[in-house]
Formats: C-alpha cells, sequence, structure tokens
C-alpha cells in the first residue's frame, strides 16, 4: 500500500504540471505587443493574398506575393535606399507643375501641385468616413509620381512613431546625408501651441533647417493656418485661400514631447485594440480626448514649425509622406491583425463628408474621391471602396 501511495503521488504531481487538458488550469498566454499585431498583419494579407484568408474582396490577379510591394520603416532602409529616396523627392520638387497657369501662383513645382491638391480637400478628408481611405489613395499616387515622373526605383518609407523616443537625433531627423534634413535651427525660448486641451512646448528647434538634404527648401504656398509663434515673423500669404506665392525657409521644430510619453509601443497597441470599429478607430486618431493627444496629431506636431504644423499646407514638408505612411501602416495594422474580424473591418466605412459641418452627409462606400492633376493616369475619382486593402482595387503593397 505504502508503494501505490508514493505512485499516485508522483501521478498527482506530474498531472499538475502536464498541458492535460482535463486538469484545471489554464496555459498562460503571451501577452499581445506591436510587434505581434505587426506579424500578424503581414501574415493574415500574405493569406488574403495565396487566397487560404477571405476578405471579401475581388482583386486583380496582378497582385500576389511574389509581386506585392514592401513598403518599409525609413531607418530600416540601407543609406543608400534612404538617398535614393530623398533624391526622388528633390526631384520631383524641381519639376514643372501641372496646374492651370496663374491659378495659384504659389504652386511652383510638381511637388507644390499635391500640396495644393491638399488644400483644396482638407475639409472633406478630415474626421470625415474617406480621412483613411482618401489619404490611402493620396500616398499611393505620391509614390506613383516619385516612381513614374522621377524613376525612383523603391516604395514609399514610413515613420514608425513608437520607433524613436529621441526622434530629434533620429536616422530622419539628425541631419545627415541619409536623413529627411535635420531639425530646425534653435531659435532659443519660443511660445509653443495648444493642441485641444494639450500644451505643446516650444521645442529645441524653430528656425530654417540648414542641415541635409532639405537644406534651404523654399516653401511657397500658405500658410493658411499657422501654428508657431506669431513673434517669429513667419510671412502671411498675399491671398487669403493660401494659394499666393509667399517664399520662405521650411522650419522645424522637431521634439520629443510626444514620442517620449504618447506614442510608444503600447499607446499604439492600446489605440488598435481599444477600437472594434472604423469610426472609433480613425475618431481616436485624430481625437483622443483630454486625458492625452491623438496618434495622428502627436505625429504632425512632432515635426511641428512651418509648414509642418498648418493642416492645409502641411504636405510641403517633406516628412509628411513618412508621417501618413505610417498612418495607413497602423490602419493596416488594424484591419488585418485578427483573422476572425479582418473581413468584416476591412470594408467598414463611417463617418461624415465634411469636416466643418458635423451635420454633413454620411459618406458612402461608393462615394468619389478626387486628386486632381496628381491623380496616376486614368486613376481620378475612383469610389472609397477600391480604398478597402492595399492588396485591392489599384494597390499592391504590405508593410514590413
Amino acid at each position: 500500500m505504502a508503494g501505490n501511495t508514493v505512485v499516485n503521488a508522483v501521478l498527482a504531481s506530474l498531472c499538475l504540471f502536464s498541458g492535460a487538458s482535463a486538469w484545471p488550469f489554464k496555459t498562460r498566454q503571451t501577452a499581445l505587443t506591436l510587434d505581434n499585431v505587426q506579424e500578424q498583419a503581414l501574415a493574415n494579407a500574405y493569406k488574403v493574398l495565396d487566397g487560404t484568408l477571405a476578405d471579401g474582396l475581388t482583386r486583380s490577379t496582378g497582385c500576389s506575393k511574389d509581386t506585392v510591394a514592401v513598403r518599409k520603416e525609413f531607418g530600416d532602409l540601407t543609406k543608400d535606399e534612404r538617398k535614393e529616396y530623398t533624391r526622388a523627392v528633390k526631384c520631383i520638387l524641381e519639376k514643372p507643375s501641372k496646374l492651370p497657369a496663374g491659378k495659384y501662383p504659389g504652386a511652383k513645382s510638381r511637388y507644390d501641385d499635391f500640396v495644393v491638391v491638399h488644400m483644396n480637400m482638407t475639409p472633406s478628408v478630415h474626421a470625415t468616413a474617406n480621412f483613411m481611405h482618401w489619404h490611402r489613395y493620396y500616398i499611393w499616387a505620391y509614390e506613383t509620381a516619385l516612381r513614374t515622373e522621377c524613376d525612383y526605383k523603391g516604395w514609399q518609407p514610413y515613420w514608425n512613431w513608437a520607433k524613436y523616443a529621441d526622434l530629434v537625433n533620429s536616422p530622419i531627423f539628425n541631419g545627415d546625408e541619409w536623413s529627411m534634413g535635420g531639425n530646425g535651427d534653435p531659435i532659443g525660448a519660443h511660445a509653443g501651441t495648444y493642441i485641444g486641451s494639450q500644451m505643446l512646448p516650444g521645442g529645441p528647434g524653430g528656425g530654417c533647417v540648414t542641415k541635409g538634404p532639405f537644406a534651404n527648401l523654399t516653401i511657397h504656398l500658405g500658410p493658411l493656418m499657422p501654428t508657431m509663434d506669431p513673434k517669429l515673423g513667419i510671412k502671411s500669404n498675399p491671398r487669403t485661400d493660401g494659394f499666393g506665392d509667399n517664399p520662405r525657409c521650411l522650419r522645424r521644430d522637431v521634439s520629443n514631447f510626444f514620442t517620449a510619453s504618447y506614442m510608444r509601443p503600447q499607446d499604439l497597441l492600446d489605440q488598435i485594440t481599444a477600437a472594434p470599429t472604423i469610426g472609433k478607430f480613425q475618431d481616436s486618431l485624430q481625437d483622443a480626448g483630454a486625458k492625452k493627444p491623438a496618434l495622428h496629431v502627436g505625429g504632425h506636431f512632432s515635426i511641428w514649425g512651418d509648414p509642418g504644423g498648418d493642416v492645409y499646407v502641411s504636405p510641403a514638408e517633406p516628412t509628411f509622406w513618412l508621417h501618413h505612411g505610417q498612418l495607413d501602416r497602423h490602419w493596416w495594422m488594424w484591419a488585418n491583425y485578427q483573422e476572425k474580424e479582418l473581413k468584416s473591418r476591412t470594408s467598414m466605412y463611417e463617418g461624415g463628408t465634411n469636416w466643418m459641418n458635423p451635420n454633413s452627409a454620411k459618406g458612402k462606400p461608393t462615394d468619389n474621391q478626387w486628386l486632381d492633376v496628381v491623380a496616376p493616369a486614368g486613376k481620378n475619382g475612383l469610389p472609397s471602396n477600391q480604398f478597402f486593402s492595399t492588396t485591392a482595387g489599384p494597390f499592391c503593397y504590405v508593410y514590413a
């Protein structure tokens, strides 16, 4: 009997530590991280492409795992790749505008065409149903222009908001030849600005950008909704609509205010996991409430400056495209990372049609979106439902 007692005790102890389903202890689950979300979103995107997971959309045979483009984080590009990207941006800054002569006097370049389109579209593409969708379309058009008009062989990079707590000294803004240029020159103490109830203090820059690939860049359009200290004396535009020619330097006031405290990996993860619908997702991206700043706003105002802090003219800041590339990636992760939610999230579309009118008509997935002269050939006026997925409609890309 004593031997049986010992055997029974050993068996009981083995059961205690085994994974037997009959035993009433749950296996510890690994906590979800932002990296997990990225990995799962990419894996699921590839499953959609190979036909083992359905998102409910129709695809052309031209987009597959073998042909899909992979957009990468700017700091993950090689130095040669970063330099090639800034070369292409400088190329499009030097190409002539395609807008009607005289209608927009401040549009001096092909790059400025993109700025004018954003200025015209701002009321209908912010805080509306197509906020995410139109900007996805817009970034793709810019990427296409770099590739078709400036012989760029790569894809649009993004800035992972959570990657650089010290954004000022990051590969994006450190001012070396492989960066997107330096911070604005330091100008000493200067006033900050309120973003909702959040006070953003003046940063360590504020002056003209004089280092890196975009040193001494001239801005022509705007300002239309300036946010920098009026004592800096930034010239007003000669036209009330901001389309006049107003030559001045590119200013930045890059700081770590948001990246160190409000745009950490957990902050991004919390925003993704707290939003069950596209309406809640994009609303909280644009307005997080009184407790903390929204991620979209934090990204723009981590760069700040002129024109970076002007909602209308912000695309005139060359890093706008990295910031909005991340915004698109953030949406892509939210839509794709859960297999069981992927199909429903892909086609969600909620919100109004005019930022300035809270009672504006509700947006419909069939509403046409417009890019005017910056649209790729034959691709202007596409409906929003063409922008539901990065691997359907006119698109064929994922994020790594």
